[in-house]
């Protein structure tokens, strides 16, 4: 960022909500509109003390602590809040984990641990190699959205890569999972989620107006659009979706939303996503299946058709029907069996389904590499 550019930058703070020597509201790093460099923005809460206002943001230490003593921060923010502790843990920079072209590079379930970036840095182990979100796609439940760009920078080139773009089906922009909700700026909400995770919606039309409001997994936010109030750049009308985890923008890379699991690719802007065995890259069409439960997987054949279920954890046993690809399964517990090699690598570990049967985790994406319900 040259100083010509930093110029063009400028302070944004809303004070929101403020009751005798306390005060919450957001702070934005405003940039110029039509420029590369997108907005920065953050959530604040201050305490006036000998005569001077100190506000903590979000992303540092103090902000959890400061809010619990808050008396203009909800009960339900104080305990988000918590989990949004400033330490964010082991970000995953970059291309760690690609398309199917390079899946098998990758450990069972994508959890890049210690890889080499193509910048040459080091590719850390993100989300605690736990890949689960609870989200869906930031679109309508069981209907089609377009990826008309895949994992980028919040900023653009920059990393991590964050966001993803979507457009089209009926444009509307949906709560990805339920948290609390807050308008950043014009055409900007931030949602904050459980387990530290927070996800950003920016370029949107019409969007609500919220200070900390509740929502609902796929409660609506706004339209797709190409609104830079607070800055940046926006080539045709989408929602620019981004991940962040402990109040920072992480690799959305590997994580599953929407029963789908998001790859980098070669360079900023490419990648996919897979639902089982089905690829569609930038272009393709995503359904929004909706949310995948803790305790579930999705079916990966590795190439489509069907995996074998079987009475037993391993190959000695009975087969017992088949489960398609693509197809949901809630897993009651797992134990070690034959082992099997799948699209993430090789493992002994079978899951025993909901309905009694077994099927090996060769075959399966959970979002973590272990038992997803305990050992039986």
């Amino acid at each position: 960022m040259g100083a010509a550019a930093a110029r063009e930058d400028r302070p944004v703070v809303r004070v929101v909500r403020k009751s005798g020597r306390w005060a919450f509201g957001t702070a934005v790093m405003a940039t110029e509109q039509g420029s590369e460099r997108m907005p920065q923005g953050w959530l604040f809460v201050a305490e006036r003390q000998d005569g001077e206002w100190r506000a903590a943001l979000e992303g540092e230490e103090r902000f959890a602590d400061i809010s619990r003593r808050s008396p203009v921060v909800g009960a339900r923010e104080k305990s988000l809040f918590a989990q949004q502790d400033g330490r964010q843990r082991d970000v995953l920079k970059k291309d760690d984990v690609r398309g199917p072209a390079d899946v098998r590079k990758i450990p069972h379930h994508p959890q890049p641990s210690g890889g080499i970036d193509s910048d040459g840095g080091a590719g850390l182990l993100s989300a605690g190699g736990d890949y689960r979100t609870g989200m869906a796609l930031p679109t309508t439940i069981g209907a089609n959205t377009v990826l008309t760009s895949g994992p980028h920078g919040w900023g653009g080139y920059e990393s991590p890569w964050s966001s993803i773009d979507l457009a089209g089906g009926d444009e509307v922009v949906r709560a990805a999972r339920q948290g609390n909700a807050y308008t950043m700026c014009t055409g900007w909400i931030r949602v904050i989620h459980d387990r530290g995770y927070a996800t950003d919606y920016y370029h949107l039309w019409s969007n609500i107006n919220t200070n900390g409001g509740w929502v609902n997994t796929g409660d609506h936010l706004g339209y797709t659009g190409t609104d830079v109030t607070c800055g940046g750049a926006a080539y045709g009308r989408h929602v620019h979706f981004a991940l962040r985890q402990n109040s920072a923008y992480i690799g959305i890379a590997g994580h599953g939303i929407g029963k789908w699991v998001l790859y980098n690719g070669s360079a900023a802007y490419q990648g996919g996503a897979l639902h089982g065995s089905y690829w569609a890259g930038v272009g393709g069409t995503l359904y929004n299946y909706g949310v995948l439960g803790f305790n579930q997987g999705v079916v990966d054949a590795n190439g489509g058709g069907s995996v074998n279920r079987r009475s037993g954890p391993g190959t000695g046993y009975a087969v017992a029907g088949s489960v398609a690809d693509g197809a949901t399964v809630t897993v009651s517990c797992s134990a070690n069996g034959t082992s099997h090699t799948g699209r993430y690598g090789t493992t002994s570990l079978w899951n025993r389904l909901s309905d009694g049967t077994w099927s090996s985790d060769a075959y399966m994406w959970s979002g973590v590499n272990g038992p997803v319900s305990g050992w039986c």
